[in-house]
């Protein structure tokens, strides 16, 4: 049987900019940025006091969970189920994809993964344990689990296909998007709701990242600065929280149901380091052949990608690593980067989610956004443009308009997604 195609027909997103993929995409297109100070009482004795954070509040255009969920249900659901359960909501309204028929919901499953499980749970949970037994919440197992997000949003839905999770570190939500791609494409689904959350600026994150020594600190007095990927001045990542979803969907499913087509999935890559548990090889070779990986699967040549998402964090090593393999990718063949974690920060697990929602947009829009805060950049290889600040138009010259979208992750795991305009 041949392989089948694979669009996407549904986006969803919570990030720090912001509830909603239209808002979210017009605040990012602008060059707006949501890192901001920690003011709470437990940031005090942590160097880095820089983070960007999901909207949690009562006002406008910010995430209201009481409102959202009983308090019944949040005792069962951690942050980040709780986040994934209202972006996939978003991105299966999106995709105006709630199956009655049996045979449908068999075919639609969820891939839906977290980097860690809820840190602050299990602080409070040793706490409860130490002061008596039964204090203990019964729903403490299920609230850690990495692939509980997945399973509530399977029972929501009644989505009965694959139900899988990825636990990949900062490449967990490309992982999440390329394996529901090839379950589609070889024919173990027709739908995919498919990404990743993460939803844990708290204490224990900050402390554990800050004694790595893995976060900004240099712009706790400026923190919409501290997030400048591709700069001389970056000092390390902002770490940030969030959700991207993406509902992907087999083409001719989708064109009999007359769904609306964002882009076109064409190729997944993957590679390993084996080199060292934090940082990146220095000749960057792990994220070179992950991205020619993906390139070989989706039948193209360096050529023919018009646009790179970046994973650059705005680290030290990180940053420059991938820069370079991208040169080597694409040697003579002109290519426009950016990472948008200028704007949203790192948001771990979900940051690939998230950022394949905005290099589906960007395909779909014909907009590359912008690198936030680049001021001063890093030696650049010869055919590599960073769009630095500004976004600009995709000036596509007749050709079709493709992407490729990066996510490296701790341990030395490297994933490169292929997006492409639909036709």
């Amino acid at each position: 049987m041949s392989a089948r195609r694979v669009v996407v027909t549904g986006v969803g997103l919570v990030t720090p900019l912001g509830l909603g993929a239209p808002h979210v995409w017009a605040r990012l297109t602008a060059g707006d940025t949501a890192t901001a100070y920690v003011a709470d009482d437990w940031a005090k004795q942590i160097p880095s006091r820089v983070a960007a954070r999901i909207p949690f509040g009562t006002g406008e255009n910010e995430l209201d969970l009481k409102r959202e969920f009983s308090s019944s249900e949040l005792r069962t659901l951690s942050p980040a189920s709780a986040v994934a359960l209202i972006t996939a909501r978003e991105a299966v309204a999106d995709a105006a994809w709630t199956p009655d028929d049996l045979k449908e919901r068999q075919a639609t499953g969820v891939a839906i993964g977290m980097g860690m499980v809820d840190l602050e749970d299990v602080l409070a949970t040793g706490k409860a344990l130490q002061e008596k037994y039964t204090k203990v919440n019964p729903f403490f197992i299920p609230r850690i689990l990495t692939n509980m997000a997945a399973g509530q949003i399977s029972i929501k839905y009644g989505f009965q296909g694959p139900n899988h999770s990825v636990s990949t570190a900062c490449a967990t939500g490309t992982h999440s998007i390329g394996d529901s791609f090839r379950m589609i494409k070889y024919d173990d689904a027709d739908v995919m709701v498919c990404g990743g959350a993460e939803a844990r600026v708290n204490a224990l994150g900050m402390a554990g990242f800050s004694r790595l020594r893995a976060l900004s600190v240099k712009y706790n007095d400026n923190p919409s600065v501290a997030s400048r990927p591709f700069d001389r001045d970056r000092d390390g990542f902002v770490m940030g929280e969030g959700c991207g979803i993406l509902v992907l969907e087999e083409l001719q499913h989708a064109l009999a149901r007359n769904a609306k087509i964002y882009a076109e999935v064409l190729g997944f890559g993957m590679s390993g380091d084996a080199h060292h548990i934090t940082s990146p090889r220095e000749d960057g070779d792990g994220g070179e052949r992950a991205m020619l990986k993906c390139l070989k699967e989706a039948s193209l040549t360096p050529a023919d990608v018009g646009y790179v998402n970046a994973h650059a964090t705005s680290t030290p090593l990180g940053d420059e690593i991938e820069l370079n393999a991208i040169g080597r990718v694409f040697g003579d063949n002109e290519v426009y980067v950016s990472s948008t974690k200028g704007a949203v920060g790192h948001l771990l697990g979900a940051a690939g989610a998230v950022e394949s929602v905005f290099t589906v947009l960007s395909v779909h829009a014909g907009f590359l956004p912008p690198t936030t805060n680049l001021e001063n950049p890093i030696d650049v290889p010869n055919k590599v443009k960073i769009i630095a600040k500004v976004g600009q138009p995709w000036l596509d010259r007749g050709k079709r308009r493709v992407a490729l979208n990066n996510s490296f992750g701790f341990g030395g795991t490297n994933a490169c997604l292929c997006f492409a305009a639909y036709h």
